[in-house]
């Protein structure tokens, strides 16, 4: 994959034996707002990623101050014309990256070196992981334009939980990393200094476990969340567990734990 196929985001290969990726917005000087090519960009990659069996983990980062302050002014006034019909189509591809993202099968984690207003917190709630800087502010600010976070929505209540978006949503209010962290939006809060340090150390620690077993427990955490726990859940876990105590890397791992050796995926 090449970054200079894209004109929004960058793209690199990091760690051992490049099977960690970093996806970066590159539009610093709008604050790495969203237009139409940045959504179609990061879908692409996404999706392009997603078909990488190599690929343990990646990063979502951003350039510059802030880490995404939400639509661009610009398209949002392209977008004050629009018909509803070319709403809807408009919309509906923004709905589309964000699923492309959220079901990418490798973890995402997101690196939050600045602030996250309205739709770049959708972008955050889709992600499997979030280390935000202590000094990043978070805003769902759709309500102060007279909008809503639609699209968005079913991924930050997710994240941010039903009673804070209740909050959020309406109130429209700017609150901290430190209050997203208590939510459970932010999974750890950094310097600014050791902010690639814990990502790091977190990429490391995911790469570190068996390929597949990874994929396979982000599926069951999407796939189990808020169900009932029916007969049919409970026969769907243990065929799960089955599929992956006989497959080879199952196998393996388990050996190798007995045997304190190392699993081929750390050779």
């Amino acid at each position: 994959m090449n970054s200079s196929n894209y004109q929004t985001i960058r793209v690199q290969r990091e760690g051992l034996a490049g099977h960690i990726a970093r996806v970066s917005l590159n539009r610093p000087d709008v604050r790495n707002a969203f237009n139409e090519v940045v959504i179609a960009e990061l879908t692409a990659a996404f999706a392009e990623l997603g078909q990488d069996p190599t690929l343990r983990a990646v990063v979502l980062a951003a350039e510059g101050k802030a880490f995404c302050a939400g639509a661009d002014l610009n398209w949002m006034k392209a977008m004050a014309g629009f018909s509803w019909e070319q709403n809807h189509a408009d919309a509906a591809l923004l709905a589309e990256m964000l699923w492309t993202i959220y079901s990418c099968p490798v973890p995402v984690i997101a690196r939050v070196q600045g602030d996250v207003y309205a739709g770049g917190v959708g972008l955050v709630s889709v992600c499997d992981v979030v280390v935000a800087v202590e000094s990043a502010g978070f805003c769902l600010s759709e309500a102060k334009l007279g909008l809503l976070p639609a699209t968005i929505g079913p991924y930050v209540v997710r994240a941010l939980g039903e009673q804070a978006s209740r909050r959020y949503f309406v109130t429209a209010e700017r609150f901290s990393a430190a209050e997203a962290h208590r939510l459970g939006l932010v999974h750890e809060l950094a310097t600014a200094e050791g902010l690639d340090e814990k990502v790091g150390a977190i990429a490391a620690a995911i790469a570190a476990n068996g390929p597949q077993a990874v994929r396979a427990c982000k599926r069951l955490v999407q796939d189990v969340a808020d169900k009932h726990i029916t007969p049919a859940l409970r026969d769907d876990t243990a065929r799960r567990i089955a599929d992956i105590r006989a497959s080879a890397e199952g196998r393996e791992g388990v050996q190798s734990f007995l045997n304190k050796s190392r699993p081929a995926w750390l050779a």
